[in-house]
């Protein structure tokens, strides 16, 4: 593996590493794309689910009715975000023979999929065909990002539209100022895509005025103000048609956001302040109220929730970033991609320390920073072995030996925790044992699923059938209408236990303990994520241990 990113001899060993390299990352590729295939039902519905299926609808009923039917237009406030990830699902369940939210979860891993692929081709483009490799198995083996992938229609879809415009913006500082019409494509329909997906992506915009900084005081040195004004204008009119293009994909799937102008700045400011009436959460073991989170919150769940390894070799990656900028043997186009990647992965974890907005649901709105952290992971990591590589060739099988140790301790915690692998913590956290206590773990309200099941089976396997009249009661604390979904229609769900003839509940700290006969516990790794309750002839007075917000 010696040299294989720096090199500049073509030799028949490092040719042979570059195709080993890239036939692994295109076999982790295909083993993603098994699992996923294989497990994808296993993933319960969240709290969104359901409305974001309805947001679909109405979607396309504008569309079908010429833009006549506008209720998608004032929807919940879905309106503000772009619908594209569910409407290509309601779309393709008009033509697969999935159930709807099936359908969804099949989406979903094929976006994550992509999400891999495209975050393999930067990190090969920006350090190697080793980087690339090294980038695609970091983040194939984050349970956060590949948990969420699955069920997640907001955050991940953003994730991966915002890795594809990175790509795009890496590729722009490669050809600067003559941008390929494959990379103003690309810059194109990954600024459509992200944007469209949440205002948020107008970060990449900050992510580019930053990162090309050196490249263009290097610009002005070396041909002048006049000249090097001259090429940005020419980069700038060759962006042009991808701009248009993106304005045009943005429209497709936000189409609230070309209504008029200025809503795109109306949903920067709508979700600049908490939108909704505050609740708490549990973090570090105190309930917090989540406009009140403090500064902390994104970095102690980022330090305890993403693999060591992944990290470790971040924060190298960082390190690497600002030793390339304080070197005059590094080029200025190696120094912005260097600095686009590394503002990438931390300028939004930095924003939300210092303006400290509503925070909640763990890191789930910021998985985006999480691909440009594998990146530069992976070169990091090449960049390492090349060093290690012109010193001591033998003890880069050692490091190779390090970092695969490094990639187990995730891949055993997802196992174990499949399919809520996006509850994961660390082993510097203790893994989830020692967080159940201090922070939340299942927030989605995955776990219905499988107590639902589990509840069926215990009323088939007892040959049980309901009271004469009426269906079976369950009492959810949880999310409503998922529960409603996994259970079907032969049960009744809601809040109300007085009635009820089972109650199911989530391991989170809002759930009451029931002294009940248990059913069902969902377990992983001893900790209990739900649990089913047979609650008839029991007085159960509610299901919630704290009053409702």
């Amino acid at each position: 593996m010696s040299a294989i990113t720096t090199s500049s001899f073509d030799t028949p060993v490092r040719r042979s590493a570059e195709r080993t390299c890239d036939d692994l990352s295109i076999a982790a590729l295909a083993v993603v794309s098994l699992i996923a295939g294989l497990t994808f039902r296993d993933y319960g519905l969240g709290w969104d689910d359901y409305t974001h299926a309805e947001y679909a609808d109405l979607l396309l009923r504008m569309y079908g009715s010429g833009f006549r039917d506008t209720a998608a237009l004032s929807f919940a406030n879905l309106y503000m975000y772009g619908g594209g990830f569910d409407i290509a699902a309601a779309l393709l369940h008009k033509i697969i023979p999935l159930e709807l939210f099936e359908t969804r979860r099949l989406l979903g891993a094929v976006v994550g999929v992509i999400g891999l692929a495209v975050t393999w081709r930067l990190a090969r483009r920006v350090g190697g065909p080793f980087a690339g490799l090294a980038a695609l198995l970091l983040l194939a083996l984050c349970p956060t990002f590949y948990g969420h992938m699955f069920m997640n229609p907001k955050d991940a879809p953003f994730a991966v539209a915002m890795v594809i415009l990175m790509l795009g913006l890496v590729r722009l500082a490669e050809e600067y100022p003559r941008p390929s019409p494959h990379t103003v494509l690309i810059v194109g329909l990954g600024a459509g895509l992200s944007i469209g997906s949440r205002i948020l992506g107008g970060l990449a915009l900050v992510y580019a005025l930053i990162g090309f900084v050196p490249l263009l005081i290097e610009e002005v040195r070396s041909n002048g103000l006049r000249e090097a004004a001259r090429r940005f204008a020419q980069m700038s009119y060759a962006l042009i048609p991808g701009l248009i293009f993106g304005y045009l994909v943005m429209g497709l799937i936000w189409p609230w956001s070309i209504m008029e102008p200025a809503n795109p700045l109306r949903a920067l400011t709508y979700f600049s302040h908490f939108f909704e009436k505050p609740w708490k959460e549990m973090f570090d073991g105190a309930l917090v109220s989540v406009p009140d989170m403090p500064w902390s919150y994104l970095p102690t769940l980022f330090a305890l929730q993403l693999p060591e390894v992944l990290l470790g070799l971040a924060a190298g990656g960082v390190v690497m970033t600002i030793v390339a900028l304080s070197r005059d043997t590094v080029t200025p186009r190696r120094k912005t991609i260097l600095l686009m990647l590394t503002v990438a992965a931390t300028l939004p974890l930095v924003i939300a320390m210092v303006k400290r907005p509503a925070l909640y649901n763990g890191i789930r709105h910021f998985i985006f920073v999480i691909p440009p952290m594998t990146v530069l992971a992976g070169v990091a990591l090449a960049r390492l072995m090349d060093w290690i590589g012109a010193r001591h060739l033998g003890s880069q099988a050692a490091a190779v030996a390090i970092f695969a140790f490094g990639l187990m301790l995730p891949l055993a915690e997802m196992i174990r925790l499949h399919p809520y692998q996006y509850t994961h913590f660390n082993h510097v956290a203790g893994t989830v044992r020692s967080a159940e206590s201090l922070f939340m773990l299942d927030y989605w309200g995955l776990a219905l699923k499988q107590a639902s099941d589990a509840l069926r089976d215990e009323i088939a396997e007892r040959e049980e059938v309901p009271p004469r009249g009426r269906k079976w009661k369950v009492a959810v604390c949880g999310p409503q209408r998922p529960a409603q979904v996994a259970l079907g229609p032969d049960f009744t769900i809601g809040w109300d236990s007085h009635a009820a003839d089972f109650a199911m509940t989530l391991g989170e700290f809002y759930c009451k303990g029931l002294t009940a006969p248990i059913i069902a516990e969902i377990k992983r790794d001893d900790v209990v994520f739900a649990r089913v309750y047979d609650i008839r002839r029991q007085s159960i007075s509610s299901l919630l241990s704290i009053p409702a917000p």
